[in-house]
């Protein structure tokens, strides 16, 4: 049992490492290497925060749980941190979960709305080089959407990822 689960368990540097190369297969090389970095950490951080965390924002199940949590409520409009977690959940949603999302959601609008909730996240952050990576996400925000939805369907697409004995 204890090798299996030694197999089966990864770590966030693990985590982390799969979906840089994972999103790097699916992306141009002229891709900017932190956007990429940051997108494999989304992807990795996400991939370990359960929907019902206490200790941290819990991952959504939805796009319409974002919506509830961060249009509806407005008071989180200058709060640079979730403003960020925000678009990161609007990424990861509506991109590597975009086919299962575009069944009840609009992922078009829900982009945009993720785009601009990397930009606000820019514009109130303090940090010059934290600033230029959110405002590049906010711009790039359909192009990590699509390379996310990509990734999401290749991934479900395998049949294995841990060859067969």
């Amino acid at each position: 049992m204890d090798g299996l689960r030694s197999l089966l368990a990864s770590d966030h540097r693990q985590t982390l490492e799969f979906f840089f190369l994972h999103l790097q297969d699916v992306s141009e090389s002229t891709v900017d290497r932190q956007e990429l970095l940051y997108n494999a950490s989304v992807l990795a951080h996400y991939a370990q925060v359960s929907t019902a965390a206490a200790a941290d924002v819990p991952t959504p199940a939805t796009l319409a749980q974002v919506f509830d949590q961060f249009v509806l409520d407005s008071s989180f409009a200058d709060d640079s941190e979730l403003m960020e977690t925000a678009g990161a959940q609007c990424l990861l949603l509506a991109g590597f979960f975009e086919d299962q999302m575009r069944r009840r959601h609009n992922i078009r609008w829900f982009a945009g709305l993720g785009a601009g909730f990397y930009h606000r996240a820019a514009a109130h952050t303090s940090t010059l080089g934290r600033a230029e990576l959110l405002s590049g996400m906010s711009r790039h925000f359909e192009a990590w959407r699509q390379r996310h939805a990509r990734l999401g369907r290749e991934l479900r697409d395998q049949s294995y990822l841990l060859p067969p004995s």
